[in-house]
């Protein structure tokens, strides 16, 4: 098993069922479990799967604007990682730290996505407990994929997620938005 916690209370017991979760209370920090176990109704839980998050990169047009967004030290946490913070804190956190990346979708398309790394607290000096996702500071692009307009972040099913591009056609210029879009519209990007 593997743990990463920062004030987690967790008590675990062996019976002849395997191991079950008697108890897990966390106060929104971070945790993660990596292994397998029978939760307390009998019945396996297995290893984690893992989910995506998908964001909207409002005020960018194109990946490099991302790139030199997190460049710059505002968009970067004290570790140096680039990090986006949101009020809202996921649920499926453990899943999402499972081999999860964050989305971003560019006027209308998914074009790349981040490995997230952790979720950490922020806050601001406000009294609101923000989360702060801390990303891979490499970038993937994916294929185009048209996506509607939504406010804050979604999960993304990893069977909804766009596949990445092949190494060759990552380093392609890029096509105008529109083009992107209607393109990809008519299934050919």
């Amino acid at each position: 098993m593997l743990w990463f916690s920062i004030d987690v209370a967790l008590c675990i017991e062996k019976g002849s069922k395997g191991a079950t979760i008697n108890s897990l209370h966390h106060s929104r920090r971070k945790i993660l479990y990596l292994g397998a176990f029978n939760d307390s109704v009998g019945k396996s839980v297995g290893i984690l799967g893992t989910t995506h998050l998908i964001k909207l990169c409002v005020g960018a047009e194109r990946v490099e604007d991302l790139l030199d967004w997190q460049a710059s030290a505002r968009a970067k946490g004290p570790d140096g990682l680039p990090r986006h913070v949101t009020r809202m804190w996921p649920k499926r956190a453990e899943e999402a730290l499972n081999g999860g990346s964050l989305y971003w979708v560019f006027k209308g398309l998914v074009l790349c996505r981040q490995p997230i790394v952790r979720f950490d607290e922020v806050d601001r000096g406000d009294g609101i407990q923000r989360c702060g996702i801390v990303l891979h500071p490499d970038v993937t692009r994916v294929a185009a994929t048209p996506r509607r307009p939504f406010q804050g972040w979604r999960y993304l099913n990893p069977a909804d997620a766009p596949p990445d591009l092949r190494v060759g056609r990552a380093e392609e210029d890029t096509l105008p938005p529109a083009l992107q879009s209607a393109l990809a519209d008519i299934g050919v990007l």
